[in-house]
Order: structure tokens, then sequence, then C-alpha cells
């Protein structure tokens, strides 16, 4: 039953050889990369469609901002002219040109028509007859003058006369110039004497809206753009125009012979009722995508368009939420293959154990099988002869202390020579150590007696390292050089603050200046504390952040300090508490972290703000203080 144990056991240990484990273990990796290769694409695009979509959102957000903006300008220019129909059309002398039609009256009126337009936005004011004549004009002096035309055919006319007020964008068929006619009927005792027209042109509008190179337009019910800061979209239209629309507005002369084709605005994508990306061709420049804003111009039936930058800001915060992602995925990454290569490794070593065991059995199987053998034999021989029986014992005995002593002399042969060289090494010093030691060179003779401990404390190193490497924990404070953690902090916060790092004013402490602690811990601390620093001071103009160190006896005091506005007294008293925190996005735990880390190697963070800034001191235990 022994020896049938003996052999099943090898057998049972051969599952799980080296070899097996090395095809298992490539077989793990190419596993390992695949679902690595997935998790990166999976994160590279989430983090592409997260960036997309938050700068998206802000884009979206300052650009409402600026449409409002520009829809109030609008409506600024909009309304102080607007009340000139109404005063004109109330007024004596109007009501004298309209009834007499004398040459003195019309002439009063021209006159006056014209220095009313000198002290308004209005570009032209004119009085037209019942039957659509132009009787007087502030432009009455001028080539162009409208006196005399007729402009019974226009909607501004006709829906005056009807309903008494009437508002119509159009292309001036005199002027040729496009402008809003906002025009009021005059009546009189007997009924309507003729409308008060006042002519507004929106040149300067568009000029302050080209300067901010944000394409920017205004179109009417049917999508016909009226304002715009690209002039040559002027009278194009946001939708193709049917058939019955487009008839009646060639009729009506209302844009003159424009073409009246869509705006080169292409592949729009709805992303709420107010906001899409779309891509526009503008003049001079190529197909770019931008966000589009559309806003109503209220007390009108306008509606404002604002085109927003989008391709280049969307591309960098994609770019920037993927190397986030990256910045993330790495060290789990690089953690999760450490842990696969040391479980590994060690089903390795076990299988190589295992391995060397069962080869040692197997071998002993074979002995023992070899010796039952032979036993078997000299039992015969005894039985054959036993007059040799105890000779043959002898030589058996014999035999025995040979195979022993063979045993033991290659035990011996190893040992001898793996301590061999040292301890041959180890004559030699002593031997020059004695002679030395006769001629009273006792320096000499301490070298080599140093060089005989030192051969001696390595034949025990093996052991010593194992035993290290089982004891061996987290890393323990040792002497760091400050400059190199500040040097190294600001480093890792250039692709995050790119272009703001001039703010940060930094007097580097000498590179001999060393504290106890870890490089990448306290440079975790730094970083926390530079980056609340810059974002507490984005957006100004004078922003400093100031970095100095300072040292006693005992110990080194690192200085961060900031113009900002400082930190809420309420925030203040629980800074270092977890989960507080006055960031929309923060989670209170950076500053508790890295009062931690100073903590654990001996040290303390103090704080002092105020409405001029902010300062924190991080205290440091000094290299080599006692």
């Amino acid at each position: 039953m022994h020896k049938c144990g003996m052999l099943q056991r090898p057998a049972a240990a051969l599952a799980s050889t080296p070899e097996s484990l090395a095809g298992r273990a490539r077989r793990a990796w190419l596993l390992f990369a695949a679902v690595v290769l997935a998790i990166i694409a999976a994160a590279l695009y989430g983090a592409g469609l997260y960036g997309r979509s938050t700068e998206i959102e802000a884009l979206a957000t300052q650009g409402r901002t600026d449409a409002n903006l520009k829809v109030a300008l609008l409506r600024a220019v909009l309304e102080n002219p607007r009340a000139l129909p109404l005063l004109l059309s109330e007024d004596q002398q109007v009501n004298d040109a309209l009834t007499q039609r004398s040459p003195a009256a019309i002439d009063v009126l021209n006159r006056k028509l014209e220095g009313l337009v000198s002290g308004t936005k209005a570009s032209v004011l004119y009085v037209t007859g019942t039957d659509g004549l132009a009787i007087a004009s502030s432009n009455w002096r001028e080539p162009v003058s409208f006196v005399g035309n007729d402009y019974g055919f226009r909607a501004y006319f006709s829906d005056a006369m009807q309903s008494g007020t009437a508002e119509y964008f159009a292309l001036g068929n005199v002027s040729k110039r496009p402008g809003l006619y906002i025009s009021r009927r005059v009546d009189g005792a007997s009924g309507p004497l003729g409308v008060v027209v006042v002519k507004m042109e929106f040149d300067q509008l568009e000029a302050d809206w080209h300067e901010a190179n944000r394409p920017a337009y205004v179109s009417d019910a049917h999508g016909v753009v009226l304002i715009t800061s690209v002039p040559s979209w002027r009278f194009l239209t946001t939708e193709p125009l049917s058939r019955p629309v487009l008839a009646e507005i060639r009729a009506s002369q209302q844009f003159g012979d424009a073409p009246l084709v869509p705006l080169p605005i292409t592949r729009p994508e709805a992303l709420s009722a107010d906001v899409a990306l779309v891509h526009a061709l503008t003049p001079g420049g190529s197909d770019a995508e931008y966000l589009r804003l559309s806003t109503a111009v209220p007390s009108t039936p306008w509606r404002l368009d604002y085109l927003v930058p989008a391709e280049a800001p969307i591309a960098a915060a994609q770019r920037e939420m993927r190397l986030l992602a990256l910045g993330v995925l790495v060290p789990l990454i690089a953690l999760a293959a450490y842990l696969l290569w040391r479980r590994q490794s060690g089903q390795m070593r076990i299988a190589a154990e295992q391995a060397a065991r069962t080869e040692l059995e197997r071998r002993v199987v074979e002995r023992t099988r070899d010796l039952s053998l032979a036993r078997d034999r000299l039992q015969a021989e005894i039985t054959d002869h036993r007059s040799t029986e105890a000779k043959l014992q002898v030589m058996q005995q014999e035999l025995v202390q040979a195979n022993r002593l063979a045993t033991l002399g290659q035990v011996a042969a190893g040992v001898a020579h793996e301590i061999n060289q040292p301890v041959a090494t180890i004559r030699a010093y002593a031997d020059n150590a004695r002679v030395f030691l006769e001629r009273k060179q006792n320096s000499s003779a301490e070298e080599n007696l140093g060089a005989i401990a030192a051969l001696t404390e390595r034949i025990g190193s093996i052991t010593e390292e194992l035993k290290a490497f089982a004891r061996k924990g987290r890393t323990a404070a040792e002497p760091v050089e400050l400059r190199g953690v500040i040097e190294g902090a600001v480093v890792l916060l250039r692709s995050r603050f790119a272009g703001r790092l001039d703010a940060l004013a930094i007097e580097l402490p000498p590179p001999a200046l060393k504290v106890m602690g870890n490089r990448l811990r306290l440079e975790q601390v730094l970083i926390n504390l530079f980056q609340n620093a810059l974002e507490a001071l984005e957006g100004r103009d004078d922003a400093r952040v100031e970095v100095s160190a300072a040292e006693t006896a005992d110990d080194v005091a690192l200085v961060v300090s900031d113009n900002g506005r400082g930190i809420p007294p309420e925030i203040l008293k629980s800074l270092f508490t977890p989960f507080n925190t006055s960031k929309e996005k923060g989670l209170g735990l950076g500053l508790v972290i890295s009062k931690d880390i100073v903590a654990d190697y001996g040290g303390r963070i103090e704080v002092a703000s105020s409405g001029q800034g902010t300062r924190f001191t991080i205290h440091l235990s000094k290299a080599g203080a006692a």
C-alpha cells in the first residue's frame, strides 16, 4: 500500500507542471491584453463623449448669454425710433403739409424731418399721402431723395392705411439699402391724410457683431436673413422656401432680386429646442463645426441665431478627458498586471518545487525498485549458494555503506563547492593578517580581518535578503530633495494648467536642502495645494501664487500663498474635515489626504486666510536633524 501511494503522488503532481503553467500564463496575458485594450477603447470613447457633452454645455451656456446680449442690443436699437411715427402722426406741421400741400408747408416739414433724423438712430423719415406718393423726406437734399416716389405698393403703406401701424423689413427700391420700415397712419378730421414712415438701417449693429468674429443673424417668420454679421448671408434663408411663399415675396419686391437660397449651413444636429450643432461655410474660410443658439426677439416675429465655434473647443475637451482617463487607467492597469505577474510567479514557483519533489520521489521509487530487484537476486543466490551467505551479507552491508558514503560525499562536495571560494579567500586573508601582525602592521591586519568579516556576512547574505524581503512593508521616510519635489509637482501640472503656470512665483530651495518623507507622496501634497491656488485665481489678470521655503535647526517650513479672495470662515473652520468643500465638483478629500501624508512623516499643515489671499505652511522634518 505504501508503494502504491508513492507511485500515485507524482502522477497527481504532474497535473500542474511548469510547462503547462507557462502555456496558461501566455493565454492569461493574451486575455489580459485583450481586456485592457477593450477597457482603454471604452474609456477613451466614454471620455470623449463626456468631454464633448460638457464642452457643448459650457459653450451653450456662454452662447446663450452672448445671444441674449445681442438681442438686448437689437431691442435697444429698435425701441428709440419706434416712437417717432406716433409723435409725427400727431404733429401739426405734418397735418398742415398733408392737408395744404403748399410748397411752404412741405419745405417746413422737410427741414423738420431732416433735423429729427440727425438726432435719432433712424436712417430716413418721410411722409406719404393717401396715394402712396412721398411729399416730404429727411433726405430731400440728396440725389436719392424719396420725395416724389410712389410707395403705394409697399406692405408697410397698405398695412398702415388699413390697421393704423405697420413694420416691414425690405430692400429699398430707391436707396437699394435694406432696412426696417416703421409706419403709422396720419388721421384728420375727415379721414386718413397719409402715412408717416421711419426707415431704420442696422449697419452699425452689424459692424459690432462682425467684430466679435462669431456669425450672428436675424431671420423673419419665413426664415429670410434680415440682419447679419456676414454680409454675404443677407437675404439667404434658414430653410428652403415653398413656391407660394417665394412667389409672394417676389411679387412684393420685398427683397429685390435676392436669390433667397438656403444658408451654407448643413448637417444640423439638434441638441435641444434652441441649441444645435451645425457645419457652416463662412466667406474666406473652410467648413467648420459651430454650436447654433437660437432665441426669439421680443416684440417682433424675428429670431436671432448665434454661431459659436465648437470644433476646436470640443476637440480640446475630448483630448483633455481622454488624457485624464489614461492617467487614471494606466496606474490601475499596471497594478493589475503586477498582481497577475505576482500570482503567476507564485504558481510557477510552487509548480517548480512540486516538480522537484516529484522527480525526487520518482528517483526514490526507481532506487527502491532497483534495490528490491537486487534483494530478490541476492535472496535467490542465497537459496542457491547457502555456503556464500555470510560473504554476500558482508558484501551487501559494504554496498549499503558505500551507497551511504557516496550520498554523503555528494552532499559534502556540494557544500564544499559553495563555500570553497569564500573559505579559501578567508584563509588567504587570515594568513596575510598573521604576517601583518608579525610585522606590526596593525592597520593592514585590521583591513584583512574586516574583509574576513565581510566574507562571512556574504555567506549568509542570501538568507538575510530573503528574510528582509519577507518583512518588506511600505516604504518608510527617507531623505528627499525639497527642490526636486517642487519641480516634479510643477511638471505634473503643466497639461492641466497650460498657459497659467506663469502665475507661479517659486523661490526654489538649494539642492542640498532635504526633508524626511517620500517624494511621490510629497509631490501629491504640493500638486493639491498648487491646483487649489490656481483654481482660486482663475480669470484674474493679477493672479500670483508664491512658493518659498525656510529652514530651521529641526524642520523646514514650505509656504504656498496666493492673492485670491481667501477661504470663507465657515469653510476654514472645517477645512480638514472630509467631504467639506466649496467646489461644485470637488469631493473635499484633497486637503484631508494631504494632511495625513504630512502627518505620516512627522509634519503638520497650517493655514491662514483673509480677504487678500490664503497662506498654507507645511512643516516637515529636516533630514539629518537629531
